[in-house]
């Protein structure tokens, strides 16, 4: 134990000779750079531009007519000989009603039109012999006109209890099944009526609907037919928005190009629109922990000579290409970083380093 007692302090002086020579290496032994320490980042200037002229949307194919065909009067349907999706021509029966009803109300208008006539020639011939007076005889012949203007209604009427189509066309819709009562002018089949040509139905934003006018030239895509592309003009744009999704609806008519269309297809359509005011963008890839149109971007900031990181919350709009919209929380010309976020806090420091 003596012996070990005896080597304690040899050992303390090994350990101090070492840490002097250690510091000694160091130089004077200052604290660290500060500059060793930053974290590396790349940044870009928070720009003010327009974001893209170009519109993008995606809509429906559909014929350019819809047409809700209807019967004139209510019963019973009797048949209802096509589908949805079912090409018809023109003039193709496509619904009837029970006609017991109709033909019991022509039968009628029928039989006093007859008796009408009978008591008018009676009238006449009382009138001849001076037993019907001229007021009675005016009557008569009005009761006639009333009947015959009842049955030519009934035989109208009669006419309308059968649905045909009035054009070359697609069954879009067939609201009703057979046995059912409708009532009048209650609609029973929508009918696309091709004759006129195809169009695109498609919804645009308060942002975009503005800068679009009827006459401008579209471009169309359809998943059906891959590789293609179709010319396409707008044609109408709504006046108010659509209460139910707050947009408003575009009418494109589009050249089929010799294809064949059908109604449904998913359509997408760009077209260079107007371009809009100046708005704050910064490339997609700033954005972290981005949530509908909240998110959540860095910038860079000079505090006391020394680049330090700042977590700012931005809100968003629209994403076009690598560009998005930022509405609030950033101002142009702001340093906002591209690359090394996700290793920052804020106050943290950082070193700025160019692409390459």
């Amino acid at each position: 134990m003596r012996w070990q007692g005896r080597n304690l302090p040899g050992r303390s002086a090994l350990a101090l000779w070492l840490a002097v020579g250690m510091a000694a290496c160091n130089g004077s032994g200052d604290a660290p750079d500060e500059g060793a320490r930053a974290t590396p980042v790349r940044v870009t200037e928070a720009e003010r531009q327009p974001l893209g002229n170009r519109l993008r949307t995606v809509g429906t194919i559909a014929p350019a007519e819809e047409i809700r065909l209807s019967f004139k009067t209510g019963g019973i349907v009797a048949s209802i000989p096509v589908d949805a999706g079912e090409r018809v021509t023109e003039g193709q029966p496509l619904a009837s009603l029970v006609q017991e009803e109709v033909a019991a109300a022509v039968a009628q208008a029928r039989a006093l039109a007859d008796k009408a006539e009978r008591d008018l020639e009676r009238g006449r011939a009382l009138y001849s012999d001076e037993v019907a007076t001229r007021e009675q005889l005016d009557d008569l012949e009005t009761a006639r006109d009333v009947a015959r203007a009842n049955l030519r209604a009934a035989r109208f009427n009669a006419r309308f209890s059968r649905i045909e189509a009035p054009a070359d066309g697609i069954v879009l819709r067939k609201l009703v099944e057979q046995d059912e009562l409708v009532a009048a002018g209650q609609p029973v089949i929508v009918l696309g009526d091709t004759s006129g040509g195809w169009i695109v139905r498609a919804s645009l934003t308060d942002r975009d609907i503005v800068r679009v006018r009827t006459g401008d030239k579209a471009r169309v895509m359809l998943d059906a037919y891959p590789g293609l592309e179709f010319d396409a003009t707008v044609a109408e744009l709504a006046s108010a928005a659509d209460p139910m999704t707050g947009t408003y609806e575009m009418k494109l008519a589009i050249d089929p190009q010799g294809q064949r269309f059908v109604q449904g297809l998913v359509a997408k359509v760009e077209m260079a629109g107007e371009p809009g005011a100046a708005v704050t963008v910064v490339p997609v890839q700033a954005l972290l922990e981005a949530d509908g149109t909240e998110a959540v971007v860095f910038v860079v900031a000079t505090r006391e000579e020394q680049d330090v990181a700042e977590r700012v919350a931005v809100r968003i709009g629209r994403l076009v290409g690598d560009q998005v919209e930022v509405l609030e929380g950033l101002a142009g010309g702001e340093r906002v970083v591209i690359e090394g976020a996700a290793y920052l806090r804020t106050g943290a420091p950082v070193r700025v380093v160019e692409p390459g």
